[in-house]
């Protein structure tokens, strides 16, 4: 017995069926047919497409009803068979789900301008779509998914006549262009606000455009909203063939898309225009494949058994930035990044400068901004060898699966290196080489559980590797997240997996960063500042547009303003800045992490200048 839809959606992902009216067309129905009116016409064959989709997997049906509303039916001269034709669509669907698959209502546009672009009034609009909905309730639908919308004021209409009618779910779609805006110009974040504020139970984008835009729109929109969000592509554009349209997305890569869109948030996934039942089993096996690895393979520490002869590094034993940490002492950390060729000598001149001037530590990224450079791994152990100073290595799971994590982790360690910083990882579309495939086989989280496995001894298996590795375990944090709930949610899970540190995001507004710590004060490890000194006010407004998380304040931004045209003194000001920012929150933090723009590490000893660190 199936449980409340709403239920359902809280337990995890839920998967739709595909294109209905592309898989009648592609079973013979001629383009010039009304495809509602087979509910009454050729139910059978409506009948089986539905119970092709459930055998795919789905968890959800869609009614063959997305064309049928009063005025789309009545140029088909079928207005008298609205009622009919809806209710019989709800109930061929229900016949096939039977009390384990849920049956949603479809329903599409009027196809009529509503005011102030047309002749109909909004009450008339809602009165069509309640006409509609209505006669989908009395066929036993569970809920409803209004798609393909491109107006925001009419698919509002369909909610509140939704609303009116009954109490069941509403799902509501607009339809986006291939650069990720709606039809009518709106941004993602502006449309995630405007459907926010409408309160449908989820909200998202359907049809027109394929896997990948609809993979950047999500991108983009999951940070704005607790709302889930839902994600139903086409089958990418359709190509003309022979005086037939056809589809050429396989299966296979939407599959893979399924599971990036459940990586990055989505909670309803489906397919619309050119999917098929060999679209969604692809769907199916890869969000049933990802679900089993993100709740089965990697457990929690308390989960697993510690070899009886292992002995577990405590943390203050595991490096120096551990023992220091311990000691209470103030660490400052420089980021230099490395080389994107082979030559690493002006990366090494500049770690032996820091490391002269006494930085404690150098922290190195893992392709930062998805892009390629040398690797992190290597510039680390290269840095410790010839320059004797500790790193930080970043860690970024985009780029391996968990076979591959393991092995560079224990190759981490017998080069060395003693601190990790686990990230998720910038997705490729940030980067020079958007079309790369990006990996994700587990997030940050996953990773600290890996890593702690083998700090005690253990592999990802649960299997002995021997000598445990005794990794210093960092994460990161953003005070400035747009969902902060959730972000928090996220650094209490790190924590349990057992992170021992944690470097935030560059800090630029105090009032953030205080009301951050203040949330963070049941958190027992030491927090690290980052802090990135503003080289211009275009690499301000670059921080503000470009990089996630980052929120440079007005007034700093007024302050490079005034030296806009000013290049040294505008440079000046932003180390001014960064030195003032850490002044005030010296006694909240454990440490700092400074930034080195451009690779400027002047800037770094000019931002430390007079700074008394304890």
């Amino acid at each position: 017995m199936r449980e409340p839809f709403l239920d359902r959606l809280r337990s995890g992902v839920v998967l739709f069926d595909g294109g209905m009216g592309t898989e009648l067309y592609r079973r013979g129905v001629f383009i010039n047919k009304c495809y509602d009116e087979l509910n009454l016409s050729n139910p059978a064959l409506v009948e089986q497409v539905h119970r092709d989709y459930m055998l795919a997997g789905a968890d959800v049906l869609e009614t063959n009803t997305f064309g049928a509303n009063p005025e789309k039916l009545r140029a088909h001269g079928l207005l008298d068979r609205m009622e009919e034709i809806n209710r019989r669509g709800a109930e061929i669907a229900r016949s096939v789900a039977g009390d384990d698959v849920y049956v949603a209502g479809s329903i599409g546009p009027l196809g009529v301008q509503m005011e102030p672009l047309g002749p109909l009034a909004r009450e008339e609009a809602r009165d069509l779509f309640a006409q509609q909905i209505r006669a989908l309730c009395a066929g036993g639908v569970d809920c409803f998914v209004l798609e393909t919308f491109i107006y925001p004021d009419e698919l509002e209409q369909a909610i509140r006549a939704v609303r009116e009618v009954c109490d069941k779910p509403v799902i509501a779609h607009i339809t986006i262009n291939d650069d990720g805006t709606s039809l009518t110009g709106a941004r993602p974040e502006v449309l995630v606000r405007e459907l926010s504020d409408m309160k449908p139970d989820a909200l998202g984008v359907n049809c027109t455009v394929g896997p990948s835009v609809m993979l950047t729109w999500l991108e983009s929109a999951r940070g704005l909203t607790e709302i889930p969000i839902s994600v139903m592509p086409n089958a990418g554009k359709p190509k003309n063939v022979d005086g037939r349209n056809i589809y050429l997305t396989s299966p296979e890569y939407l599959g893979t898309y399924a599971k990036r869109y459940v990586q990055y948030g989505a909670n309803l996934i489906g397919g619309c225009c050119g999917t098929a039942p060999e679209h969604i089993r692809a769907m199916r096996n890869a969000i049933t494949a990802y679900a089993f690895k993100d709740h089965v393979e990697i457990k929690r520490e308390s989960e697993f058994e510690v070899p009886a002869d292992i002995r577990v590094t405590p943390r203050e034993e595991k490096s120096r930035l551990a023992h220091r940490l311990a000691d209470g002492h103030f660490i400052s950390m420089v980021e230099l990044v490395a080389p994107r060729g082979i030559a690493a000598t002006g990366e090494i001149d500049k770690a032996k400068r820091l490391f002269y001037y006494g930085v404690d530590v150098i922290n190195i990224p893992d392709g930062p901004r998805a892009s390629a450079r040398m690797s992190a791994m290597a510039m680390a152990a290269t840095i410790q060898r010839e320059v004797g100073i500790e790193t930080v290595l970043h860690y970024a799971c985009r780029d391996r699966n968990v076979i591959g994590i393991q092995s560079d982790l224990l190759g981490a360690w017998a080069l060395g290196i003693r601190n990790i910083l686990a990230v998720t990882g910038d997705p490729p579309k940030l980067g020079n080489y958007p079309d790369a495939t990006a990996v994700f086989d587990v997030d940050a989280i996953g990773l600290v559980n890996i890593i702690n496995r083998l700090n005690h001894g253990l592999d990802i298996a649960g299997n002995p590797i021997g000598p445990p590795a005794g990794m210093h375990i960092g994460v990161a944090a953003n005070p400035g997240a747009l969902n902060m709930e959730q972000e928090l949610r996220r650094l209490d899970w790190k924590i349990e997996a057992g992170a021992e540190y944690i470097i935030t995001q560059p800090v630029f507004d105090l009032d953030v960063f205080y009301a951050f710590k203040k949330r963070i004060e049941h958190i027992g490890i030491p927090l690290i500042a980052g802090l990135w000194p503003l080289a211009s006010l275009r690499n301000a407004e670059f921080m503000n547009n470009e990089v996630p998380g980052c929120d440079v304040p007005e007034h700093i931004m007024q302050r490079l303003r005034a030296f806009a045209d000013q290049k040294e003194a505008g440079r000046a000001e932003g180390i001014a800045i960064a030195h003032e920012t850490l002044e005030q929150i010296l006694d909240q933090i454990a440490g700092v992490q400074i930034s080195a723009p451009f690779g400027r590490i002047e800037t770094v000893m000019e931002i430390l200048d007079g700074i008394q660190l304890r």
